[in-house]
């Protein structure tokens, strides 16, 4: 079990065997409605019958059973036995069974006792084992009891008895397994991020201390004493730098709680790929000269558009190109690659750096986790790069690059439209002076 994850398995079976326990209660009173109504239905039936009987008696007609009567809740016709007591004035009581003619045929086990043969009202008694219905009658000087076997009521009620044990069962299986599955799919995603959360706070204080310890100490020491002015303009400088580490920091947090947010929905718009790339390049112009880079484009002539924010994938470019020349070494190189292929437009951001180790790769995109000593980043470049990914409908590809040796990272997206566009060509590092660039991006793993 997934340590991480072992408090929502824990909560989820809680709430599956709730909501189990729940259903039971439920349905066994639903159940038990249902077999009391069916068995008043039936019983009802039955009353009416030897009501029906008694009636016929009672004008002198004939005794007719009434056979073949359907019983809606089993789905299936059944044969009513009639039996009928004729009671003389004398006490002596003889049983018949009626035949489907109307004929009285003797029986010799039909005994019915002496407190059920004054029977005025409908009530059930058991005769050798066998609950039967019965109702009498006052004819002449003696009286006519009938009654009716209760056996197809009983057998009724044990069917739905059964059947609802049956179908209970399974509904408490598929319910326990449902609320498990659905609980867990529920609350794993909740709980990983109220631990993402967690950490991403920790992390973000632990990144905060470091910068705001500097700052502190420099303010200390400057009001210890006087100092002389190189003294002051050095603090200064250290001060200026840490609160821009802290700014980058802020921006960086700032935007990731942006792209973080549901309600954050960026207008999608086609946009040129390649373009953005050239500019890209433009931009770090200074930075690969300040590092002998040899930093280039190559855009293919057809267009390459995809749809999404401008300003998001402007800012995923920012972070990959301001990462490959933090990593490749000096004079090295750097390519960034703009081409179609096939329904999708891929981009390629190669270095001569070291590359990305194989183990590190599953985790490069974790905020603040940072694969490398160099210095400046605070880790969050790259999952900035996610999220942008992610919202964008693209799919990474991180691998080792053939053309110059270091880290190759791509990113291809489906192809928007066939819009066209001015071919741009190969731009070399020595661009035109342009804005500054970025703010450093997070580390990859």
């Amino acid at each position: 079990m997934n340590r991480r994850l072992q408090r929502v398995h824990i909560a989820s079976l809680r709430v599956a065997l709730m909501a189990s326990a729940i259903l039971a209660v439920v349905y066994t009173v639903v159940a038990a409605i249902v077999v009391m109504v069916v068995t008043g239905s039936l019983t009802s039936q039955v009353d009416n019958r030897l009501g029906a009987v008694l009636a016929a008696v009672q004008n002198n007609e004939r005794i007719t059973p009434f056979t073949g009567v359907t019983d809606p809740s089993a789905g299936a016709p059944y044969t009513a036995q009639l039996i009928a007591w004729i009671v003389r004035s004398d006490g002596t009581c003889q049983g018949y069974a009626v035949a489907p003619d109307g004929h009285l045929l003797p029986l010799a086990n039909a005994v019915l006792p002496v407190s059920a043969r004054s029977v005025s009202k409908v009530t059930t008694v058991t005769l050798s084992g066998v609950d039967v219905r019965i109702n009498g009658v006052g004819v002449g000087g003696g009286r006519v009891v009938v009654g009716q076997t209760l056996d197809a009521v009983s057998q009724t009620r044990s069917t739905i008895i059964t059947t609802e044990m049956i179908v209970g069962g399974i509904l408490l299986v598929v319910v326990f397994v449902g609320a498990l599955i659905g609980g867990r799919r529920v609350g794993a995603p909740i709980e990983l991020a109220r631990q993402r959360q967690m950490e991403f706070t920790a992390d973000a204080s632990h990144e905060l201390r470091t910068p705001l310890s500097v700052i502190e100490a420099q303010t200390s020491l400057a009001l210890v004493q006087e100092r002389d002015a190189a003294w002051y303009r050095t603090a200064f400088q250290r001060i200026g730098n840490e609160s821009q580490r802290i700014r980058r920091l802020v921006d960086d947090l700032l935007w990731l709680a942006r792209a973080d947010s549901t309600e954050s929905r960026e207008q999608a718009e086609p946009v040129e790929i390649g373009v953005l790339a050239t500019r890209a390049v433009e931009r770090f112009a200074a930075v690969a000269e300040a590092r002998q880079l040899t930093i280039t484009a190559g855009v293919s002539a057809e267009p390459h558009v995809v749809s999404g924010s401008a300003e998001w994938l402007d800012r995923l470019l920012g972070v990959l190109v301001d990462n490959a020349c933090k990593y490749a070494p000096e004079t090295g190189s750097v390519n960034v690659c703009v081409e179609n292929d096939g329904g999708r437009v891929r981009l390629a951001v190669d270095d001569s750096g070291p590359g990305i180790p194989a183990e590190e790769r599953p985790r490069i995109f974790d905020r603040f986790h940072r694969a490398s000593r160099v210095p400046g980043g605070s880790g969050l470049g790259l999952a900035i790069a996610d999220a942008v990914v992610r919202r964008t409908h693209g799919r990474w590809e991180i691998g080792t690059s053939a053309l110059l040796g270091g880290a190759s990272v791509a990113v291809s997206w489906p192809r928007a439209i066939a819009g066209g566009r001015e071919p741009v060509r190969a731009t070399q590092g020595e661009a035109p002076p342009a804005p500054a660039p970025p703010a450093p991006a997070a580390q990859p793993e």
